[in-house]
């Protein structure tokens, strides 16, 4: 009897009938008469398919020299990634969509996809692949024109498939675990790079690490490497701790942002030899994430973890009350502990185990057994933003004028200015002044002049932080007889890098404010007052108000550390 699920391969523009993929039974494809495909791009052994029946996976792994894709991974060869039903497979280039189908096997008398393999030749053999690691194949090709093709020749090969398909279910392990990582496999998805250790064993139970201060720190002493080998092992302890991890059922994984990379300060190709040989040292299997840039997928943000739970971890659910994270930018002041005078440079290892729910230890704790240090977080914390809060202050104060009026905004870079003005008073008939839009402040003040004169109210969007910046536009007031109100925008210099970021992360046409402009409108800023020839002013708070459940849930996380 064949086992009671069966996973088909199926190509979705229909080139030819689905392929049966037996579990843990390794389906080499490529061009050929197997898959009609005669694009001379795809090698005849471009991918190799593993279908898992626990988890209702299928492994991917690319031997060919172009391209595969699953989704928006791009694999290279000797890459694998993980194909799950719902998900598109294209074999090389983009071209050649495949998606997989779970089935049961209800013994129905209808025709069967295994028809397919009916006229095929057959052969599982096992041989070593290019990497040297021991694989079973299933080897599809056509008979000849000779071929006896009678029932006697379609019964053999129904026998000889199900044998197959017996044994390999035969030789799995048990459904609680999944197999281990076949072979050693990196992945790049444009700005995360995924490595897989050979062995590695997906679990509910996930132990996290930093990199660079928790498992291993420099040899030469120095703050950054001096050289892809100035590493060491952090602590003795650190192999022994993660032997005992690893047997206790946890998998082993290591989040690390790396911004070197995508700034071309540091060559992938050392990096990963670097995370290679640190592996081999600590002498267990464990998984890598690496953030290239910023973005969502750099710490403290989830977007790493978010990819583990989602998309690497075969299909099981992590455990957050079993699991744990390990990391050293934890937010402690200086001279935490005695011979420890630096204080932590950031404090974005435990903003990444707070937005994910995980159990936070400094390595010292961890490794050592020593007593949780001191810490601070950031005065800013996203979790507090009520979206139902004041909107200004006073709140007897009215936002627009029934007559001319001139208002003139007031605040840092990123605290929600444009949004606010555009929404509340520009859609109401006031004139815009932007300067990032005129280039100048002459222009800007030339506007305001002419606006005012044809009898507008007019809105200045500008940080206006120093007194001289905001005396132009009250002088234009003075002038046009029309009361100068100031908004003044109450978002802080942490919220404003956290606005920042935030919009860098789901904004593709926005232009990021590096830090060196928030924090020098920190250092001109002199708060407003009525003798500078305001008639009133109100103080906006930043309200953000959320359509999208996941942009909302994006926004709650800490994302500077």
């Amino acid at each position: 009897m064949l086992t009671s699920m069966q996973c088909f391969l199926i190509s979705q523009d229909k080139r030819h009938d689905p392929v049966l993929l037996p579990d843990g039974v390794t389906v080499v494809l490529g061009r050929g008469p197997e898959t009609l495909v005669t694009d001379k791009k795809c090698s005849r052994t471009q991918v190799e398919l593993l279908a898992n029946y626990a988890y209702r996976s299928v492994r991917v792994t690319q031997r060919g020299i172009n391209p595969t894709s699953v989704e928006e991974i791009h694999l290279h060869c000797g890459d694998s990634t993980t194909l799950q039903e719902g998900e598109t497979l294209c074999l090389v280039n983009g071209l050649y969509p495949y998606c997989i189908r779970f089935e049961q096997d209800d013994n129905s008398t209808k025709k069967n996809p295994l028809e397919f393999f009916c006229s095929k030749q057959i052969q599982q053999k096992t041989e070593e692949d290019s990497m040297g690691h021991t694989v079973k194949r299933l080897k599809v090709s056509c008979p000849s024109e000779e071929e006896d093709d009678d029932d006697s020749f379609i019964t053999e090969k129904l026998r000889q498939l199900q044998e197959t398909a017996a044994q390999a279910h035969s030789s799995q392990k048990p459904l609680s675990k999944l197999a281990p990582q076949p072979c050693d496999s990196w992945e790049d998805q444009g700005k995360l790079l995924v490595f897989t250790k050979k062995g590695l064993v997906s679990s509910t139970k996930v132990a996290g690490f930093d990199l660079d201060g928790t498992l291993i720190t420099t040899q030469s002493g120095k703050v950054f490497p001096i050289s892809p080998d100035d590493w060491r092992i952090l602590y003795p302890e650190v192999p022994h701790k993660l032997k005992q991890l690893q047997s206790e059922g946890y998998k082993l994984v290591i989040f690390t942002n790396q911004l070197g990379i995508g700034r071309g300060r540091l060559r992938p190709e050392i990096f990963k030899a670097k995370v290679e040989a640190v592996i081999e040292r600590l002498g267990v299997p464990l998984q890598v994430f690496v953030a290239t840039n910023s973005g969502i997928y750099r710490k403290p943000v989830l977007g790493m973890w978010d990819y583990l739970c989602k998309k690497a971890n075969g299909g099981l659910e992590v455990s957050l009350q079993e699991s744990v994270y390990v990391g050293d930018a934890a937010g402690r002041p200086a001279n935490w502990a005695p011979g420890q005078k630096k204080k932590d440079f950031s404090c974005s290892d435990r903003l990444f185990a707070l937005n994910a729910g995980l159990l936070f230890h400094t390595p010292e704790e961890y490794f050592l057994g020593w007593k949780q240090a001191l810490f601070a977080l950031p005065d800013f914390d996203p979790r507090a933003v009520d979206p139902k809060a004041q909107l200004y202050d006073p709140p007897s104060a009215s936002l627009i004028s029934s007559s001319s009026e001139l208002v003139v905004a007031v605040g840092f870079p990123a605290a929600g200015k444009s949004t606010f003005l555009k929404k509340h008073l520009v859609s109401v008939g006031y004139a815009y002044i932007n300067q990032d839009t005129l280039g100048s402040w002459k222009k800007c003040v030339a506007l305001c002049e002419t606006s005012l004169q044809a009898g507008k109210s007019v809105v200045v969007d500008n940080t206006n932080p120093e007194l001289e910046s905001r005396r132009r536009y009250t002088e234009c007031a003075k002038k046009a007889r029309v009361p100068c109100r100031c908004f003044l925008f109450t978002a802080s210099l942490e919220q404003a890098k956290h606005n920042n970021r935030f919009r860098e992360m789901t904004e593709k046409e926005h232009v990021p404010v590096n830090n060196i402009v928030l924090n020098t409108y920190k250092s001109k800023y002199v708060e407003p007052s009525l003798e500078e020839g305001f008639s009133e002013i109100l103080k906006i708070n930043f309200v953000p108000q959320f359509t999208d459940s996941k942009l909302e849930s994006l926004y709650r996380q800490f994302s500077e550390g």
